[in-house]
């Protein structure tokens, strides 16, 4: 079982940066892809970043491409996503999640792919 446990959310203002961590445990987390989803109030759950188990493939939602950097430490066992100039409609409550290798390498960009959650983090940006 993988336990995942998001961290960095926060109150920023627009245009400001925030740095989210996502810590897995309890299994080998080199061999698990990632992804960041989020949730905005009344919105359907989103993707936003995933990365492969080597870091070698990264793919992006057209709405972050250029201002999010989804990557990750395996030796010290953490997923990060860089959020750079923030915007009020990135306001949401950022989920991390890890797709159980035995169903494939690749990163996914639909939640139904991924096994395993975290609790979320609320990432809010003010004008």
């Amino acid at each position: 079982q993988v336990q995942l446990v998001e961290s960095g959310g926060g109150l920023v203002q627009a245009g400001g940066s925030l740095r989210l961590s996502c810590a897995p445990s309890g299994r080998p987390f080199s061999s698990y892809a990632m992804a960041w989803f989020r949730q905005a109030p009344g919105k359907e759950r989103e993707f936003v970043a995933a990365i492969s188990r080597s870091g070698g493939s990264i793919v992006y939602a057209d709405s972050v491409k250029g201002r999010f950097t989804i990557s990750r430490d395996n030796a010290k066992t953490t997923v990060y996503l860089q959020m750079n100039t923030l915007k009020p409609e990135d306001t949401a409550v950022y989920y991390c999640a890890a797709r159980d290798p035995r169903r494939g390498l690749v990163p996914k960009m639909t939640s139904y792919e991924y096994d395993y959650w975290g609790q979320g983090t609320q990432v809010t940006v003010a004008l």
